[in-house]
């Protein structure tokens, strides 16, 4: 008897946008610099959902610094609907890696 066996099939690795933006402290920067994270990642996160590119997956806080991850099947939509926002928040110096296909592709985008 034969079966037909599906290959598995090449899952499309997911791309990523990680934003790094440095705070005023060498922890976790002011309460107002946290604010204005969280805000600006609801705003991004609502963006992002709106424009179907993808998903604002949350935030880590310390060292000086914040970082914000994002998540779709294309990192370049998925970015230029962050981007706005990610510009807009005022902490420098500042940053976006794009990661696209796989760990080894990256771009990086300086605010």
């Amino acid at each position: 008897m034969e079966t037909d066996v599906e290959s598995p099939e090449a899952e499309t690795p997911e791309e990523a946008v990680i934003a790094h933006y440095r705070l005023s402290d060498s922890k976790y920067g002011s309460r107002a610099e946290r604010n204005a994270i969280y805000n600006a990642e609801r705003a991004m996160a609502a963006a992002v959902e709106k424009a179907g590119v993808g998903e604002v997956d949350g935030n880590e806080f310390g060292g000086g610094e914040a970082v914000l991850y994002a998540y779709g099947k294309d990192a370049e939509p998925l970015f230029k609907v962050m981007e706005p926002t990610l510009r807009g928040l005022p902490f420098r110096p500042a940053h976006v890696v794009l990661r696209q296909g796989s760990r080894e592709a990256q771009s990086r985008v300086d605010l």
